[in-house]
């Protein structure tokens, strides 16, 4: 073997080699359905908006009524 038959032999080993360690680190991507079905829970609190409201209607019935305290 001659010197550039080496240098080929071994830039074509190098590319194998580069393309076996980038094939075997390939990431696996796996999508699934989930084995309990998805549940959403709708259970909201409307408490603040009420207190909202009510403190809104105080306000008016106070400042409507000065003399009321």
């Amino acid at each position: 073997m001659n010197m550039k038959s080496s240098i080929k032999a071994f830039v074509l080993l190098f590319y194998l080699l580069g393309l076996c360690s980038l094939l075997s680190c390939s990431p696996v991507i796996k999508v699934e359905a989930p084995d309990k079905p998805i549940t959403i829970n709708l259970n909201i609190k409307i408490q603040h908006e009420i207190r909202v409201k009510v403190d809104k209607d105080l306000n008016g019935v106070f400042s409507n009524n000065k003399g009321l305290f």
